[in-house]
This record gives C-alpha cells, sequence and structure tokens, in this order.
C-alpha cells in the first residue's frame, strides 16, 4: 500500500479508501494521507458563484456583443432575494420567430389565435416600422388573414403617413371602411388607383373629401364597376364633398353603383342642382335629405383591428421626423423613457373643408327604404288562415272528445263488477 502511494510513475486509479476501526476512509493522493472524512459532493449550481444580474437600458453597443439571456426571468421574493425562472418553450419560440418575422415564407392556414400573439410580439419590438424587413412581414400577415388584420383604415388629414408608407397601405385587404379625407390625393394618385383593385372590392364605405378630384378622377373610380362590374362594387357610403372640379358630367359616373344608401356631394362644382337631384333619385333612386346625415359625422370611422396600433406607429414616426426636438412637450419625453403604449386615436380636423361646408348647402342623399304594400293584405292572409286552422282544430276536436267520451263509458260498463266477482277473483 505504501509503495504504492509513494509510486511516481503511475496511473490515476480514482479515489482509495480504507477501513479503520469501523470508520471508512478515503485516501487523498495529492497530500498523501488520509482524510479523516468522506469528502462531500459540491452542490450544483446553475451560475457560478460570481454571476451578477445588471439592468441595462440603451446601451445597445454592449448588448450585443453580450450573449442574450432573456430566457430567464428574474424577481424578487419577500425576502428579497432575487430568483430566476425559465421562460416557456412557447414564449421562447415566440420571440425567436417574432425576432425574425419579415423571413417567414406564409402563414397561410397558420391557426389565427397564434397569429395574433405572434403579430403583437412582433409589434411590441416594433418590427413593422423597419425599412423593407416591416413591409414583407405586413404582407405576410395580410395575405393570410386579410380583414383580421385591418378591418377600417381611418387615414383622415395623414397625407404624410401616405406619403411614407404608401406600399404597406396597400397591402392591405378585405377592408369595410376607407376614410381619406383631406389628403389631397389628386386624380392621378397611386392610391386612387388601387381603390379600384379586386383586393379593396369589399370596401361598403368610402370617403374622399377634399382631395382635389375631378371629373377625370371619378370616372377613373368607377370604370370597372361601369364596364367589368368589378372593383367598389359593394360601396353603400361615398363622401365626395369639398371637390369643387367635381361637375354635373361626373356625378353621372356615379350612377353605375347600384348599392350606393348614402352619398354627399356638398362643395362640389354642380351647376344644375335640381336636375342632378332629379337624375339621383330616379337612376339610383337616392333622395336628398333636408338634415345632416350622422352618416357623414366621420364619429363611427376608426381604424380597428392587430394593425391599429402600427397605424399610430406611423404617425408618430412621421410627425416627430417633420417638427424639431425643441418642440416636444416633456409628457411626451416622459413617454418614451418609462416605455411606449397604447395610444388612443384622437380624432383629427380638416378646417378648412369644414369651413366650407359651413358656408354652402349641403347636398347630402339617402335611399328611402321600400314601403311594404302586402303587408296589410299578408296579415289578413295570416289571420285569416290562423282563423281556419283554429276551426279546423275545432271540428277535429270535437269528435274526438265524443270519441273518448264514449270510449270512457264502454270502459265504464265493462269494468264496474259485483261484490261477488271481486271476493271470487281475490280468492285465486
Amino acid at each position: 500500500m505504501s509503495y504504492y502511494l509513494n509510486s511516481e510513475n503511475h496511473l490515476d486509479p480514482g479515489p482509495v479508501y480504507v477501513r479503520e476501526n469501523g470508520q471508512l476512509h478515503m485516501v487523498n493522493l495529492a497530500l498523501d494521507g488520509v482524510r479523516s472524512s468522506l469528502q462531500k459532493p459540491r452542490p450544483f449550481r446553475l451560475f457560478p458563484k460570481g454571476f451578477s444580474v445588471e439592468l441595462c437600458m440603451n446601451r445597445e453597443d454592449d448588448t450585443a456583443q453580450k450573449e442574450k439571456t432573456d430566457h430567464f426571468i428574474f424577481t424578487y421574493t419577500r425576502e428579497g432575494n432575487l430568483r430566476y425562472s425559465a421562460k416557456s418553450l412557447f414564449n421562447l419560440v415566440l420571440g425567436f420567430i417574432s425576432d425574425n418575422v419579415d423571413h417567414i415564407d406564409s402563414l397561410i392556414g397558420f391557426p389565427e389565435q397564434i397569429a395574433e400573439k405572434l403579430f403583437s410580439a412582433a409589434e411590441a419590438r416594433q418590427k413593422f416600422t423597419e425599412p423593407g424587413a416591416g413591409l414583407r412581414a405586413l404582407q405576410k400577415f395580410t395575405e393570410a388573414y386579410g380583414s383580421l388584420v385591418l378591418c377600417s383604415l381611418c387615414l383622415r388629414n395623414r397625407y404624410l403617413v401616405i406619403s411614407e408608407k404608401l406600399e404597406e397601405i396597400k397591402s392591405f385587404r378585405e377592408l369595410t371602411c376607407l376614410d381619406l379625407s383631406c389628403c389631397k390625393l389628386g386624380d392621378e394618385h397611386e392610391l386612387l388607383e388601387h381603390l379600384t383593385n379586386e383586393a379593396l372590392s369589399s370596401v361598403t364605405q368610402l370617403h374622399l373629401k377634399d382631395n382635389c378630384l375631378s371629373d377625370a378622377g371619378v370616372r377613373k373610380m368607377t370604370a370597372p364597376v361601369r364596364v367589368m362590374k368589378r372593383g367598389l362594387e359593394n360601396l353603400t357610403l361615398l363622401d365626395l364633398s369639398c371637390n369643387p372640379d367635381i361637375t354635373d358630367a361626373g356625378i353621372g359616373y356615379l350612377f353605375s353603383f347600384r348599392k350606393l344608401n348614402c352619398l354627399d356631394i356638398s362643395g362640389t362644382g354642380l351647376k344644375d342642382v335640381k336636375a342632378v337631384k332629379h337624375k339621383l333619385q330616379t337612376h339610383i333612386g337616392l333622395v336628398h335629405s333636408k338634415v345632416p346625415l350622422k352618416e357623414f359625422d366621420h364619429s363611427n370611422c376608426k381604424t380597428e383591428g392587430w394593425a391599429d396600433q402600427i397605424v399610430l406607429q406611423w404617425e408618430r414616426v412621421t410627425s416627430e421626423a417633420v417638427k424639431p426636438r425643441e418642440t416636444s412637450e416633456p409628457g411626451t419625453a416622459a413617454q418614451h423613457f418609462y416605455g411606449k403604449r397604447a395610444r388612443t386615436e384622437a380624432p383629427v380636423k380638416c378646417h378648412l373643408a369644414d369651413a366650407h361646408m359651413n358656408s354652402s348647402e349641403k347636398l347630402q342623399f339617402y335611399k328611402e327604404k321600400a314601403p311594404d304594400c302586402h303587408g296589410p293584405l299578408l296579415k289578413h292572409e295570416a289571420l285569416s288562415g290562423q282563423e281556419s286552422k283554429k276551426s279546423k282544430k275545432r271540428a277535429f276536436e270535437e269528435p274526438e272528445k265524443e270519441q273518448s267520451n264514449s270510449s270512457q263509458s264502454s270502459k265504464q260498463k265493462y269494468v264496474c263488477l259485483a261484490v261477488e266477482d271481486w271476493d271470487l277473483l281475490n280468492s285465486y
């Protein structure tokens, strides 16, 4: 044993145990001695002793070099001790995909519940505001989910957003309400041509107030409906007010909208107003309203869908790019410091158009409901039918009652037994 311990050229056999006086000892080869007690195993540690947590804010250079540890959640206990727990696998995968959302091939057939969470995670990381990558990511969602991404879009007086995010706006599909009021688009704008696309055939409410439109723009917008019965064929509400270049000839192109229920042409360049009123009533059944219609007060038009906060982000980015930093209020700076919160959409007013509307007569039209001519006749027939059914029912009920009475009397005749007969039956 001593020779083996003192020998230098030998392989490490591992720990050597020796029992002495009923106690087990382990021989320490490094110290050439024997320990008095067994060596305790080291406790398992997820992090080394020198591990510490540092809260880093706005240090992109340092965080890019360090390895990300966002797969752990750090909290504090009641005693003030730091406690960590691992995130779920679903959240880890969701975060990874949202960081690379622009590289997704397709989302068609993917569950809507998971897609909404993925959209929210990508929105929180501001992936849709990135140039190029944001457009590709948004197109993947719109082509797969359509109206769930955005069903109503209000861009009233937001011409800067349209000029900066035109391709993103054109990627939205299956919109039902679109408000482009006070945007000064003109007849040759690309977005006006996009309105006739098949992707926006679902639009039922279209607001084009104060957009410098003329008869040529109206003719171009209604051409697919007039020629191929496509485009804005489902349109029920149209606002063309405050476009002074639209004349009587331009109103004639609107007769192709057979489903139109509300029309506003106030502030246009009409010459013969009475003739236009008569044509609208005879061709598509629209009647002039003596009171302002609530459909054109722009109170119900809002941006609704998964991407409602994205539109507000676009507006904030474009407004901050235009105004100087010195004019920023302390409240906005505090919001940027403590984090970005969901903003509520404030109503935007178009002062020039409103002043023009107040000074001129409002030409708003609506479609009257068809009178119910057959109502009294149908009610009379229904009442007579019910009375005939009741009389027939009574006629059928009377013989049934007679038959039931006769059957009951016959049963009573057969059932009536004498006392002697009952005694005879009980004897058995």
